[in-house]
């Protein structure tokens, strides 16, 4: 049982609780043309155990393959906690036992969930409602966008216990909040609150809880009203240019523009402008 901070609960606030099955690790609720996934274990502030990291990827693969969810908004149960980060009892076992059964249970299971996050051809909302730490601070940094609740903190206290980030952390993170930053969360393990989030770049926004998710749905219909061949082309050219030399970059930008003009969106787009009316994407 969650505590009397349900009553702040912004799905509740937004008559969004009533999920599909109360027992699902990773909760799904359909809303309109967005998806909403929530991290559903509250006891534990949303700690990704193996199962709740499986049961997130099978989520996406099924969001992949709708083609009616536009944008997909990744959420915590509760008001405490985003994710306090991996469930430490569920991996302990595995470091004790070797590194090489840490790194194939472990860590690459959830650097294979960040990237999936990071690679997803439909926009990946982040709602942070509160704690978002180790893992579930990787999460954030993975997803195509953020917006955060005003309680929200960030950390990376994987050094606390003996190891640095392991689910894409490092790597990420300078890319965010530039290198000098990201070792001083990575180094002391101290959290941020979300206005330094939102400084650094790690957010794009701050909102009250209340507003958490109605923000989130705002954006995702900002996104929606656009062609879905362009928003997973331009997702795709920038995913994947933002690491590379500018020549290889705009060659990846190149061809995603190819293929987003070989579509019936681009030559709608293009028709609307010149005859001054709105545009009616299909998605073709």
């Amino acid at each position: 049982m969650e505590t009397n901070q349900d009553n702040q609960d912004p799905l509740k606030m937004t008559n969004l609780s009533d999920m599909i099955n109360a027992d699902d690790l990773v909760q799904y609720e359909g809303l309109g043309q967005h998806a909403l996934l929530v991290l559903n274990r509250p006891n534990k502030l949303n700690a990704l155990s193996y199962a709740l990291i499986d049961a997130l990827m099978a989520r996406l693969d099924a969001i992949e393959a709708d083609p009616a969810v536009r944008c997909v908004i990744l959420t915590g149960r509760g008001t405490r906690a985003f994710s306090a980060g991996a469930d430490i009892a569920g991996f302990a076992p595995d470091i004790a036992a070797s590194p090489e059964q840490a790194q194939r249970r472990f860590l690459l299971r959830g650097q294979a969930m960040t990237r999936r996050i990071e690679t997803f051809p439909k926009p990946v909302i982040a709602a942070v409602n509160g704690l978002a730490f180790g893992g579930g601070c990787e999460i954030v940094e993975a997803c195509s966008l953020a917006i955060a609740a005003g309680h929200a903190a960030f950390a990376k206290p994987e050094i606390k216990l003996g190891f640095p980030p392991t689910f894409g952390g490092t790597q990420r993170l300078p890319r965010h909040v530039g290198r000098k930053r990201a070792n001083e969360m990575i180094l002391t393990g101290e959290p941020i609150d979300a206005d330094s989030a939102l400084r650094f770049g790690l957010v794009n926004e701050v909102v009250s809880a209340a507003d958490l998710l109605p923000a989130c749905l705002r954006l995702g219909d900002r996104i929606a009203r656009h062609s879905a061949i362009a928003v997973t082309a331009s997702l795709r050219a920038v995913t994947r240019g933002i690491n590379l030399p500018i020549d290889e970059g705009l060659a990846v930008e190149a061809m995603q523009f190819m293929i987003a003009a070989a579509s019936q969106d681009a030559r709608e787009g293009s028709s609307a402008f010149v005859e001054k009316r709105p545009a009616v994407f299909r998605g073709v």
